[in-house]
């Protein structure tokens, strides 16, 4: 019996998740306006009218992935290997990943055909809508037009289902039957646990132990999808029983989680829809933690900055208690806390950081994707980092407003758009602004319990503490 051991979205290579998009038609809309026509055609007109104000609904799913890499002059520096400090050969993943992914982790082509079988189960949810968010418009009093890409009408109810069904697609096509990955907030690893169902694969998952125990839901969902889910650090693993020797409250990190097991959709559907709506954006803004959600909005849309089409401002935002991008250096590092993976080159805390036990479990990594990192050093992005409080306050305003309360980790997103909606009020500029609506905050809730309670706190950012990790950053001349 095979197993194998599959990468996140987020972090090191890049497997199907970190350079692959999506676009297409929101298939929910598309039969409310089925059903409209049946009726007269002056309904018809009117019903059309009514959902074309709020949604864009007239593209169609792709058959292709897209490839950011094919499109830039200089290319990101390789992954090397941990032993030799070469760059990583293909047969050198072919204990992580199967051979497609491996083909697709070094291609240089631009578009990537998507097989069959999955479209047919993206067809589930995608695409998925691009919402203007006029009543926080009008809340905020700002001549702003603001607009979000939602991929929380997901099974999982993330963006996350996006790779994990193509990853699990390829390892059982090449006769894998056993899958292993970690995950934060529970995302991730409830997305591979549906994944997995559909195509008969067991799935383990180890889960940050912050989250596993915050939020007991989301590993309810990866149960109920067949998976099984341990804590991370455990006893379960070398790896786990040193950290818990040396701090037996570890909450754990992304970093951490990933040790035990190792371990994007979206741009190309919000451009044609933007186009539906005859927008252009000026700014576009997206959560950060590995950095998947970013790019699968933002990458599609830096192509088009690269050719002179368009020149948005493309801001990531990361936790302040995490921020890797802002406070991190360049430099190669490990993705995991143990140092089992390839040296990657990536804006890091060090890889044994471990960050405080913030409520937006998916965004507590120490490094950010290699490709977003490169693209960053590049000049073609800038980064903020927001305070958790201040996210909770846009969330609760978001969801007075627009009815959908978020995850934890786009309220980051959410606050930066607030921020810039208010800047826009105090000039009168009419900027339109496109942000990342990654995923619902319905296994949240205790989060937004502890914040209503007047209980949440900005927990400290310690440059002493980040001294002290990068300071074991490996030394690669």
């Amino acid at each position: 019996m095979t197993s194998q051991l599959l990468l996140p979205p987020n972090p090191f290579t890049r497997p199907v998740s970190a350079k692959v998009f999506l676009t297409g038609d929101d298939l929910t809309l598309k039969r409310k306006s089925n059903q409209a026509t049946r009726v007269s055609n002056g309904f018809s007109l009117r019903a059309k009218a009514a959902l074309r104000s709020n949604h864009s609904s007239s593209v169609e799913i792709p058959n292709q992935w897209y490839n950011l890499i094919a499109d830039l002059s200089v290319k990101p520096p390789p992954p090397l290997h941990p032993k030799t400090l070469e760059p990583i050969k293909p047969e050198d993943l072919s204990h992580l990943f199967p051979n497609e992914l491996i083909k697709q982790e070094a291609t240089l082509e631009r578009f990537i055909d998507i097989p069959e079988e999955v479209l047919e189960i993206y067809k589930l949810w995608r695409p998925t809508p691009l919402i203007r968010a006029k009543r926080l418009e009008k809340l905020l009093q700002t001549p702003a037009r603001i607009y979000f890409k939602y991929e929380g009408s997901s099974p999982a109810g993330s963006h996350k289902p996006n790779t994990a069904v193509p990853q699990a697609y390829y390892n059982a096509k090449e006769g894998v039957k056993n899958v292993v990955t970690e995950t934060g907030a529970g995302q991730w690893g409830s997305s591979l646990a549906f994944a997995s169902s559909l195509f008969g694969l067991d799935c383990k998952v180890w889960q940050v132990a912050n989250s596993y125990h915050q939020k007991p839901y989301r590993r309810l969902m990866m149960q109920t999808w067949g998976a099984k889910v341990h804590p991370s650090p455990s006893d379960l693993t070398e790896a786990g029983r040193k950290i818990l020797e040396s701090d037996p409250s570890s909450p754990g990190s992304l970093g951490i989680a990933i040790s035990e097991a190792v371990e994007t959709v979206i741009g190309e559907e919000c451009i044609k829809q933007m186009e539906d709506f005859g927008e252009t954006p000026d700014v576009i803004i997206g959560c950060t933690g590995g950095g998947s959600n970013f790019a699968g909005l933002s990458f599609p849309f830096i192509r088009e900055k690269l050719k002179g089409n368009i020149s948005p401002v493309i801001r990531a935002v990361e936790p302040s208690t995490c921020p890797s991008l802002t406070k991190g250096v360049y430099a190669y590092d490990f993705g995991d806390t143990a140092g089992l993976t390839p040296l990657m080159k990536m804006h890091t805390l060090g890889h044994d950081f471990i960050p405080d036990p913030i409520h937006a479990g998916g965004l507590r990594y120490h490094g950010m994707a290699p490709l977003i990192s490169h693209v960053y050093e590049q000049g073609f992005m800038e980064a903020i980092s927001i305070p958790q409080i201040e996210c909770f306050q846009g969330a609760i305003q978001f969801a007075r407003t627009e009815g959908i309360i978020p995850a934890p980790e786009p309220t980051h997103a959410i606050a930066a758009t607030i921020r810039e909606a208010l800047r826009c009020k105090e000039t009168g500029e009419a900027k339109v602004i496109l942000m990342a609506m990654c995923g619902h905050g319905h296994f949240d809730l205790s989060s937004y319990d502890k914040y209503l309670k007047g209980e949440l706190v900005d927990l400290s950012f310690s440059e002493d503490k980040i001294r002290e990790s990068l300071s074991k950053v490996p030394h690669v001349v």
